[in-house]
């Protein structure tokens, strides 16, 4: 088991891909601290972790409020004695709200915002201790094709957050690096999730997304599984502040 003794802390743990890597870090024998904003979905993938052998609790966290992820930092101390691993997977893309840059709304800007990049910092911001505690430990930050391209028109501000995850990671990477805290992120292309599944509801797009993705296929959530456990291992001690790509060869062409 390449998590064995590890904790891990999965944001948007209770669906899609935050759900398949929580239970993968689980079947590794990480203990696995579901932080999710639905009750019943982050519940749910505790008992299925249970039930299969495995260690995890539910903890309900809204990223974008920093009491709430203070808290999440302290529950999962307090249940497992500290933190090894921050995977943060929590993110909106807010399909028919989201525009171009004049036509979008501050409103909607500051949702996407303050849930896919404040989000991604408050996690770090409250996990580091921890980390720094037990000398070490692996930040894994969930990016996207769209903040690296322009193959997302008309998601301004989710394409522009997702951008700002590229820089975060890199920054993090390079001032713990002494610390032997590893911040990297992963770049998943089109996936089918809940949080895509009104965008690949629409057959247009769902072709085109299909023909411009050079595996031909759309993702799954399980095609993160594993480079999210490289990436939480020892197996990759000397990987910190790059871009692992899991998107078909979306982002090779």
């Amino acid at each position: 088991m390449r998590l064995k003794d590890k904790v891990a802390i999965v944001t948007g743990g209770g669906a899609g891909m935050g759900q398949a890597v929580a239970e993968g870090y689980a079947r590794e024998g990480a203990r696995v601290v579901v932080a999710e904003i639905n009750t019943t979905n982050g519940e749910a993938v505790v008992r299925t972790i249970r039930q299969a052998g495995g260690e995890a609790i539910f903890v309900k966290v809204d990223v974008a409020k920093a009491a709430e992820v203070e808290a999440l930092a302290v529950a999962a101390n307090k249940a497992f004695g500290g933190v090894d691993i921050l995977y943060s997977n929590a993110a909106v893309q807010l399909h028919g709200k989201d525009a171009r840059a004049h036509e979008v709304s501050e409103e909607i800007w500051d949702r996407t915002y303050n849930i896919n990049i404040r989000g991604v910092w408050l996690c770090a911001k409250y996990v580091i201790p921890s980390m720094l505690q037990r000398g070490g430990g692996s930040i894994i930050n969930v990016a996207s094709p769209t903040g690296m391209l322009g193959c997302a028109p008309g998601y301004t501000a989710y394409s522009s957050s997702k951008g700002a995850v590229y820089g975060l990671t890199r920054v993090m990477a390079a001032d713990y690096a002494r610390d032997q805290i590893r911040v990297n992120a992963v770049v998943p292309g089109a996936t089918e999730t809940p949080l895509t599944a009104e965008l690949f509801a629409d057959a247009k797009t769902r072709n085109d997304l299909i023909a411009a993705t050079p595996l031909g296929r759309l993702g799954k959530a399980e095609d993160v599984v594993g480079l999210a456990i490289f990436l939480a291992s020892d197996e990759a001690r000397y990987c910190t502040g790059g871009y692992y790509m899991v998107d078909g060869g979306l982002t090779a062409i």
